[in-house]
C-alpha cells in the first residue's frame, strides 16, 4: 500500500518529464489518478502506460506534426491496456498481507488522520446528522487502531465503506442545482478525451470529479490512508 500524495506526485512528475514542459494536473487529471488507485493500479504499471503512450505519440510525431499533449486522460488508454497486460502476468500470484510496519503506518498518525476526517464532518454545514453518524464511526475506530493494525488492508475498506457513505450523503443533500453545475463542469473538461476512454472509464471519472469538488466545497478530507499527510 502506497501513500496517495506518493502516487500522485509520481505520475505527476512522470507526465510532465514525458511531455518535456510544466503543466499542473487539473482537476479532471486528479480524478483519473483517482480511479487508478481505486482500481488497483500499482505505480510502477501507471508509469508504464504513460511512457508508452508518449513513446506512440513521439513516433507518429516524427511522421509530422501533432497537437501537443494537454492532459494526462490522453494516457488513459495506455494506462488501462498496462493494467490489463499486468493482472494476466499476476494470475496465480499469492496475495501480500500488509501489516503496519510493512506499510509505513503507525498508529498515531493514522488517529491523527481519521480525527481531522472527524472534526471536518461534525463541523459541516450540510446534512449533519447523518455526517455526524459517520464522524462517531471513525471516532470509534479510533479507540480500536491498535487491533485493527494487523491488517491494514481490511483497516482500508472499512474506510472506504464510510467514505461511500459520505458521497451517497453529500451527493443528496446537496441542492440540484450545485450536482447539475458540477456533472456540466466535468463534460466540459472531458470532452476532448471522450473518443480515448471507455464509458466506464468516463462515468468513474465524472464520478471521481465530483466527489472531488463536493469534498472541497464543504471542506471534509477522505479518510482513506492513501490520504495521510507525509512526515
Amino acid at each position: 500500500m502506497q501513500n496517495y500524495f506518493n502516487y500522485f506526485t509520481e505520475i505527476e512528475e512522470h507526465f510532465q518529464r514525458r511531455r518535456g514542459s510544466l503543466l499542473l494536473l487539473s482537476t479532471l487529471d486528479w480524478a483519473l489518478i483517482e480511479t487508478w488507485q481505486e482500481a488497483g493500479i500499482p505505480l510502477e504499471v501507471a508509469l508504464r502506460g504513460i511512457d508508452e503512450a508518449f513513446d506512440k505519440y513521439e513516433a507518429r510525431q516524427r511522421r509530422g506534426p501533432l497537437r501537443r499533449v494537454n492532459g494526462l486522460a490522453w494516457c488513459a488508454q495506455a494506462v488501462m491496456e498496462a493494467a490489463e497486460q499486468q493482472k494476466e502476468a499476476a494470475i496465480g500470484a499469492a496475495p501480500a498481507r500488509t501489516t503496519e510496519a510493512d506499510a509505513g503506518f503507525e498508529t498515531a498518525r493514522i488517529a491523527e488522520h481519521l480525527a481531522a476526517g472527524a472534526n471536518a464532518l461534525e463541523a459541516a454545514t450540510i446534512a449533519q446528522e447523518p455526517l455526524a453518524a459517520i464522524a462517531l464511526r471513525l471516532r470509534a475506530i479510533i479507540e480500536t487502531l491498535p487491533a485493527r493494525l494487523t491488517d491494514v488492508e481490511d483497516l482500508e475498506r472499512q474506510l472506504a465503506v464510510l467514505e461511500e457513505k459520505l458521497f451517497a450523503t453529500l451527493t443528496t443533500s446537496v441542492p440540484e442545482e450545485q450536482l447539475l453545475q458540477l456533472k456540466a463542469e466535468a463534460a466540459r473538461d472531458l470532452a476532448a478525451y471522450r473518443s480515448r476512454m471507455s464509458a466506464v472509464q468516463l462515468r468513474q471519472v465524472e464520478q471521481q470529479f465530483v466527489h472531488k469538488r463536493l469534498l472541497e466545497l464543504y471542506r471534509i478530507p477522505r479518510f482513506s490512508l492513501f490520504y495521510m499527510r507525509q512526515v
